[in-house]
């Protein structure tokens, strides 16, 4: 049975955003939810546990306290959370994890960015293109704040695939945001354009990427043996986004 156990009851939300930053393509989404976390010193807010999520304890240099790997992080005063993993999403639990968090989403009234990454191999000036999709009438947000919409079919796998169904099988307001991603290792550059040009609008918030941008070589290093994983892992447990095509 899935759940959500908060840590902090003092912490007060109305109508939070959400990020989530489940591991995937280019680790995107967790390089941008723990770079937020970190920027925005959040507190570490609840865990969420169900069937399927490895049974470890995490703990951070310089702290004996021990954590459990899916957590949430929240800023009471940008009305913010962050879901921050340290570990991937099994096929078998992905369906639970989808309801439950949807569930935390819908009784608090909020409205959550999901994010993946789409393979592709860039020039190493090239800038990664950002796409927007989104459930409900979030979509309206998207033109807004000029976020592309997709250039080509596609569908968006893993955990996340399994949030956005959810979202939109319960008509729900939900951004799915999809940026060009190194396939093979961590990619702090699309993590910054997910951060500069997707979240930030979208949540209305301010967060410097100076410092994700100039320690791109260490965030590289200290993500490389996750993203090994993510690659050895089967398909359907990691988040990414893929063409459609009728002919392949």
């Amino acid at each position: 049975m899935a759940s959500v156990t908060i840590h902090d009851e003092d912490v007060a939300l109305t109508e939070p955003t959400l990020v989530e930053g489940l591991p995937g393509v280019g680790l995107v989404g967790k390089i941008a939810a723990d770079h937020i976390v970190g920027t925005l010193d959040m507190t570490y807010y609840a865990s969420i546990d169900c069937e399927g999520l490895p049974r470890i304890s995490v703990y951070e240099e310089g702290s004996r306290d021990l954590r459990p790997p899916v957590r949430l992080y929240a800023d009471e005063s940008r009305d913010l959370v962050a879901l921050q993993s340290d570990v991937p999403v099994s096929a078998s639990a992905a369906s639970e994890f989808a309801s439950c968090v949807t569930e935390w989403v819908a009784d608090h009234d909020g409205t959550p960015i999901y994010m993946s990454g789409l393979p592709k191999q860039k020039e190493a000036d090239q800038i990664p293109s950002l796409y927007g999709v989104a459930t409900g009438a979030a979509g309206d947000r998207l033109d807004d704040e000029d976020i592309d919409a997709p250039t080509e079919r596609g569908a968006v796998s893993g955990p996340t695939g399994a949030l956005l169904h959810e979202a939109g099988a319960r008509g729900l307001d939900a951004f799915g945001l999809v940026v060009e991603s190194d396939p093979k290792f961590p990619d702090p550059e699309a993590a910054r354009i997910l951060i500069d040009h997707g979240i930030a609008p979208l949540a209305g918030v301010e967060v410097g990427t100076d410092d994700l941008v100039d320690r791109a070589e260490e965030i590289s290093e200290q993500k490389e043996q996750l993203a090994q994983r993510m690659q050895e892992a089967e398909t359907d447990e990691s988040s990414q986004a893929q063409p459609l095509r009728m002919f392949q």
